[in-house]
């Protein structure tokens, strides 16, 4: 176990000599980093976790991957800087995941991806029977296909069997810890993505596990994060090289993660995840619902944030490139991208896109709705078709956010993370669009830097959460919005916006 705070972080020296490690554990791939209580990158290690879509509609993986992917990263991480200079890990999860165990602790079929659409033609008729606004104030989560109480549900229906001989029904969260520890556990982040855990109570739903035939017994405990839930076993360590009896601490869900890794858990902070999907998040001391957001639980154990989300985010630009702009083979095709779209002005001259590609969150909660391309003329070249998706996106966020201000959320700046805050262009869009500065994270990695903080706090390096945030985060180029834009982009979301309306009848039957 480690030292006490207090005699490690002596000197900056001194801490410097000690790591944490953050493992995000996420959709496409695994992270495991080392940083040190600066937050620093230290060492990194990393590996591919395969997705297989074996029928229209389902998104599948296999959990074992999940474990390879894990032992792969942190054997790059233990080799690069000693597993005796660790003090303390915990992982950030995929949300939204379900995976199910037999009595030995091992898969008895493959994990259901968040990705996954086939609870589509009956996630309507459940949310009926069990009361839209009972599952919406329980939860947390207005109704839609993501929450994975819809596809325990279907399984109930079409495939009862796999959830009556499931031992386990686990998250990546409580799958991972039981390889490290020998006992699943979940954090209040990584279960309450599931749609079937109380956000208010802090437990899960008896009512909704009613519901489902499913009893309590068959998952993990939820406890509260930044709780220690156990040590490195010793088939743990030789698996991975994490020293035998490493102490790991509940993170969970990668988006309240990322909201901790970008310091937003106070009031006006809005963090801005322009990754494979675009997450926007502001805290709130309370469970406010809406249709505008969906609320989760708060990374340190206190509050709440109110997430705006889509679910095709940087996916649906790399889209437009694939099939429009001659693909991603060559790295350069971004930066032409962008000097050429940068010429051109708001709006795209006259051309305008929906990235409802795979439906719509919030504020419609439109699983069948289908994204769109209007005003096409031959004019109209590959940097417009570029522009346009990132305008798209753009709108979304804005919109949503202007929706929490109208019911009297604080919102002072933005804080972006991800692949696209790389984007200069889109940062200035971003700040024009909704009137708030824009900064980029020092760190792309905000989910696995909020694991991090969450074991530095849990190892002692530091007092408080508020502490190890700001000694552990930091933001760079910051990016302020031109007021005079502001007309421009109002008027261009109005337009926008009407194209989904005009258009959802022609999504999927």
């Amino acid at each position: 176990m480690a030292e006490s705070g207090q005699d490690k972080r002596g000197t900056a020296g001194a801490a410097a000599e000690r790591l944490v490690v953050g493992i995000d554990s996420s959709t496409q791939s695994t992270k495991a980093i080392a940083f040190d209580a600066s937050g620093r990158t230290v060492a990194e290690g990393r590996a591919p976790v395969a997705l297989s879509s074996p029928k229209p509609g389902h998104a599948e993986q296999e959990p074992e991957d999940w474990w390879t992917a894990a032992c792969t990263a942190l054997k790059a991480v233990t080799r690069a800087v000693g597993a005796d200079r660790i003090d303390a890990v915990a992982i950030s999860n995929q949300r939204e995941t379900v995976a199910f165990l037999g009595a030995d602790g091992r898969p008895i079929g493959p994990a259901l991806v968040w990705l996954d659409e086939r609870a589509t033609p009956t996630h309507a008729a459940y949310a009926e029977r069990m009361g839209r606004t009972f599952l919406h104030e329980t939860t947390g989560k207005p109704v839609d296909t993501i929450p994975v109480v819809y596809r325990l549900d279907w399984l109930r229906q079409n495939d009862p069997a796999l959830l009556d001989a499931a031992a386990e029904i686990v998250d990546a969260h409580g799958f991972l810890v039981r390889r490290l520890t020998g006992t699943a556990v979940a954090s209040w982040t990584s279960a309450d993505p599931f749609g079937i855990f109380d956000i208010t109570a802090m437990r899960w739903s008896p009512e909704i596990l009613a519901s489902l035939a499913i009893p309590l017994s068959k998952l993990p405990q939820a406890v509260r994060p930044g709780t220690a839930i156990g040590q490195v076993n010793a088939a743990g360590a030789a698996a991975t090289g994490l020293a035998e009896g490493t102490p790991l601490y509940a993170a969970g869900g990668d988006g309240q993660c990322a909201g901790l890794g970008a310091n937003a858990f106070r009031p006006g902070q809005v963090y801005l995840n322009l990754g494979t999907a675009t997450i926007t998040g502001v805290y709130s001391k309370e469970p406010r619902t809406s249709l505008s957001w969906r609320t989760m639980t708060g990374p340190t154990g206190e509050g709440y944030f109110l997430e705006s989300a889509q679910k095709a985010g940087a996916f649906f630009v790399n889209w437009v490139i694939d099939t429009f702009c001659g693909g991603r083979a060559d790295p350069a095709v971004f930066d032409a991208l962008e000097a050429a779209a940068a010429r051109l002005p708001v709006g795209c001259e006259g051309l305008m896109m929906t990235p409802h590609i795979l439906g719509v969150m919030n504020p419609h909660w439109d699983p069948k709705a289908r994204g769109a391309i209007v005003g096409l003329s031959p004019g109209h070249g590959r940097a417009h078709l570029y522009r346009a998706a990132l305008e798209a996106l753009t709108l979304e966020i804005a919109r949503a956010l202007s929706a929490m201000a109208r019911e009297g959320i604080a919102l002072d700046c933005i804080r972006a993370i991800g692949g696209g805050a790389k984007s200069r262009m889109w940062l200035q869009m971003l700040a024009d669009a909704t009137g708030l500065p824009v900064e980029r994270s020092a760190t792309v990695e905000a989910s696995a830097l909020g694991a991090a903080i969450i074991a530095a706090r849990g190892a002692g390096w530091f007092g408080s959460y508020k502490e190890a945030a700001e000694a552990m985060t930091e933001g760079c180029e910051k990016v302020l919005p031109r007021p005079e834009m502001r007309s421009v982009w109002d008027a261009l979301s109005a337009r926008q916006d009407g194209v989904y309306f005009a258009t959802r009848a022609y999504g999927m039957p």
